[in-house]
């Protein structure tokens, strides 16, 4: 299992999205973070002033990043915006 960290802005989303849709943000990411390889549900970003992969869940994306050589041991999770907001950032 990788650690997931969230950043206070990532907590501050939560916070901002209804509570079921929330609950299953949440038990989505920890879906991923239990899976052998996440990056495989992944997508890399083009743009990746705001981070460097994103995960979608639903119509809401979960953007993170990983460390500087590519691997995952921690999940931070920086972004988590409806799919319409997140790009606009």
């Amino acid at each position: 299992m990788h650690q997931v960290i969230y950043t206070e802005k990532a907590n501050e989303d939560l916070r901002n999205i209804d509570y079921s849709v929330a609950k299953r943000i949440l038990k989505k990411i920890l879906f991923f973070a239990n899976q052998k390889d996440p990056l495989a549900f992944a997508k890399r970003l083009t743009n990746t002033d705001l981070g460097a992969y994103r995960f979608r869940i639903g119509d809401y994306r979960a953007i993170f990043d990983t460390d500087r050589q590519g691997n995952i041991y921690l999940l931070k999770i920086l972004r988590i915006k409806h799919r319409k907001d997140i790009y606009n950032l």
